[in-house]
């Protein structure tokens, strides 16, 4: 009798535990379809649900994974630091507590003009960088706890081109290039978005450049026919010929939490092209 019961207790308990994991796994995917709605290929999509699932099997005790960075990035500090001395650029600031730096060229494909970009994110975050073939590049640097629907996402607005004394452009100008953010893959996905909060910074902190960094918050339309309120703080600047954009949020009830961890990952973004031989960096394709 004892050891049935003992058995009964165990299948109870195994039980208990799936329907538990079960339980995660579909409010994961709630919060993985709020941060791919936001405009993800194929590609990325299957990429960060299986980070998102891997963060469920360890959270639901059933396994354990680690995810490593993208190969052909740059992180760490001792690494960004030698990278950034060889391009004849500032030193690397001070990293905020439990962020990592990332070193990456945005536009290396043929259909787009190389950027060197600087952000950290925190260290458990999984990075997502463009993909390379004949045709070009496509998607972004972007980093994220993907099954929490914490990111942070860099964007390169192009059509208004290079934008001097960015921080008297106004808040119109804002207002569009962050809707054009979060927005990229279709314009029906948010609705009530709003900039909250503008603040231009000090060139002198930004060796000379101008960034503005703006509060912002809207609610993310999801596929499943209901809203997602999102609270989020981008740094915009405006390098080389176009206007570049890191913006970080997460869900309402999460930017409680995460808001001083948003901002640390805003405060460190960094943007360079004038001057910078990006050569060695760009994808070599086969002459006809």
């Amino acid at each position: 009798m004892k050891l049935t019961g003992l058995l009964t207790l165990a299948a109870v308990c195994h039980t208990s535990a799936f329907h538990f994991s079960q339980l995660e796994a579909k409010r994961s995917a709630v919060r993985l379809q709020a941060s791919v709605s936001e405009g993800d290929s194929r590609r990325e999509f299957f990429g960060k649900a299986g980070a998102a699932a891997l963060s469920v099997t360890a959270g639901s005790g059933l396994g354990f994974g680690v995810l490593a960075p993208p190969a052909n990035a740059v992180g760490g500090v001792g690494k960004v630091s030698e990278r950034l001395k060889a391009y004849g650029l500032p030193p690397l600031g001070p990293v905020p507590n439990g962020l990592t730096p990332l070193l990456e060229v945005w536009g290396k494909g043929k259909n787009r003009f190389p950027l060197l970009v600087l952000m950290c994110h925190p260290v458990t975050w999984v990075v997502t960088l463009p993909s390379n073939d004949v045709n070009g590049e496509d998607g972004t640097i972007q980093a994220g706890e993907y099954s929490k629907g914490d990111t942070a996402t860099l964007f390169v607005w192009e059509e208004d081109g290079h934008v001097d004394n960015l921080a008297s452009a106004g808040k119109p100008l804002f207002e569009k290039v962050l809707q054009k953010a979060i927005s990229q893959k279709s314009a029906n996905i948010y609705q009530n978005f709003k900039v909250t909060k503008v603040v231009p910074q000090d060139p002198a902190a930004y060796d000379g450049k101008e960034y503005v960094i703006c509060d912002f918050k809207y609610e993310l339309l999801t596929g499943a026919g209901f809203e997602v309120d999102r609270r989020g703080v981008a740094s915009i600047t405006s390098q080389g010929k176009a206007v570049e954009v890191l913006w970080a949020a997460s869900t309402r009830e999460r930017f409680k939490k995460t808001e001083q961890t948003l901002r640390d990952i805003t405060s460190t973004f960094r943007v360079y092209a004038d001057g910078l031989n990006l050569s060695n960096e760009l994808i070599q394709y086969d002459q006809d």
